[in-house]
């Protein structure tokens, strides 16, 4: 299976390129939803590469497809619109109760990284930037002890009656963090964090990707970087878990990662992937390195039989 996957994704199409092509300049993070009719939605994060770390994300794009394969621009909101100093990665939602879309994102704000909601639209091309506002946030005392500093890059889901957020915990290091919700509100802690430790080829980050639940339990994407690497904090790699429940979790990927971007130049990067079935094929968007610096988002796909995987 493993084998099989990492060769398939090797064999990609470029789904969105960023704005200029310079250093530091990226397309990335994707989520990408379905409606009834087919049509395929995706939410990325533009960056620049002018401010200062961390504010560099001007813009949530939303983009259509009626293939998956061939999308245009529809929505664009603004950092300035949603009144915060920069994003980073999206999640777009669909509620299985009530058909709405709904659209999750990260900001660094006074009292540090937060998930952020905008109000559910039944378009995504109608999501108001100016209805952000946290959902997630963390208030650790100022003790002098090492605490949960901030969440970002949400992975939602419905699953089991209930929505699951998976997020990057920052606590001077990454690691994966879960919480449930019964509405998208509301959130509490669900399994107890790390979800997965930081060991092995991933000691220095291990995030949260994607969760794509399967016939008995669930497939985890998730992605990490060594403390080794080059500016571990964004190179960072991609490597897959399997989980029966979302509480325990076995790492298929331990020693090496299985996916790093074959355009390399000073970067490996190949993160913030999104996994959706569709039909008997996997459809998998990444954000990957090309060789001067800049990052775009990339489209893969591999049969789901011939990689023994049983979708939901």
């Amino acid at each position: 299976m493993l084998e099989y996957i990492a060769e398939k994704l090797t064999d990609y199409q470029v789904i969105l390129e960023p704005d200029e092509d310079t250093p530091e300049w990226w397309a990335g993070a994707p989520s990408v939803v379905r409606a009834d009719d087919g049509t395929f939605y995706l939410a990325a994060r533009m960056r620049e590469g002018n401010s200062p770390r961390g504010r560099r994300g001007y813009e949530v794009r939303i983009l259509k497809s009626a293939d998956g394969r061939h999308f245009e621009p529809v929505h664009h909101i603004k950092r300035e619109d949603a009144g915060v100093p920069g994003f980073e990665r999206p999640a777009l939602v669909r509620d299985p109760i009530n058909g709405a879309f709904k659209l999750y994102g990260c900001a660094g704000l006074k009292t540090g990284w937060a998930i952020l909601k905008f109000d559910d639209a039944d378009d995504p091309a109608k999501f108001d930037p100016a209805s952000a506002r946290a959902v997630v946030v963390t208030n650790a005392p100022d003790d002098g002890f090492v605490h949960l500093e901030g969440v970002k890059d949400p992975v939602v889901f419905w699953d089991n009656d209930h929505w699951n957020m998976f997020v990057i915990g920052h606590d001077r290091i990454e690691r994966i963090h879960h919480f449930v919700s019964e509405d998208g509100e509301t959130w509490e802690e669900g399994t107890e964090a790390p979800f997965i430790e930081n060991d092995g080829w991933h000691n220095f980050y291990t995030r949260p990707a994607c969760v794509v639940p399967m016939a008995v339990g669930y497939l985890f994407v998730y992605e990490g970087s060594h403390f080794t690497w080059h500016d571990p904090v964004y190179n960072i790699a991609t490597g897959l878990a399997y989980t029966p429940d979302l509480y325990s979790v076995i790492d298929l990927t331990p020693d090496v990662p299985l996916l790093v971007s074959t355009t390399p130049g000073d970067y490996h990067t190949w993160r913030y992937s999104h996994w959706l079935p569709v039909g008997d094929q996997m459809y998998v968007y990444f954000e990957a390195a090309r060789p001067n610096n800049t990052n775009e988002i990339r489209l893969g796909v591999f049969d789901m039989t011939l990689a023994n995987i049983a979708g939901r």
